[in-house]
């Protein structure tokens, strides 16, 4: 197996500290799992590469606990991310996007591209900064920073 089989995602387990929702942001939350075990790059720094990993998420209170473990369960670090500096980023993306969806309904092309390249400016900013606080700690490329940052997003989505 190759390294870059080995410095990837097979699983990514929502924990139940999460709590279930609407059954449509459940749909969103399985599909965004859904694209980020698809395709990802993820390494725990330190580590021996002894991959691929699986990760469970899990709230505790404003923090985001990032549990990965090897495919055979094997604990290999335990990484809790303060979701403070995504407060903004979150809400901006949210208020964005109701323009966006908004958009569709009424507005001209033109109109929708630019909201719509606002929206990406918004999620690059999210993902940027998730790599940005996992660096150090858990090496992933700007792809899979911007697919956890959509599961972030879907964690906070109320429906």
């Amino acid at each position: 197996m190759g390294a870059e089989l080995k410095s990837r995602l097979i699983d990514v387990v929502l924990d139940e500290s999460i709590g279930r929702s609407t059954p449509d942001v459940e749909h969103e939350r399985a599909v965004a799992i859904f694209d980020l075990i698809e395709e990802n790059s993820f390494q725990p720094l330190g580590d021996s590469g002894a991959g691929p990993y699986k990760l469970k998420l899990s709230l505790v209170e404003t923090r985001l606990v990032f549990e990965v473990t090897r495919e055979s369960g094997e604990a290999v670090i335990v990484h809790i991310l303060s979701l403070t500096p995504f407060r903004r980023i979150i809400r901006d993306y949210f208020m964005i996007c109701e323009s966006y969806y908004e958009a569709i309904r009424s507005s001209t092309p033109s109109q929708i591209e630019a909201i719509d390249m606002g929206r990406r400016g918004i999620h690059n900013e999210g993902s940027q900064t998730l790599q940005d606080r996992l660096a150090g700690k858990i090496e992933i490329d700007f792809d899979t920073a911007r697919r956890i940052f959509t599961l972030i997003c879907v964690l906070h989505w109320r429906g």
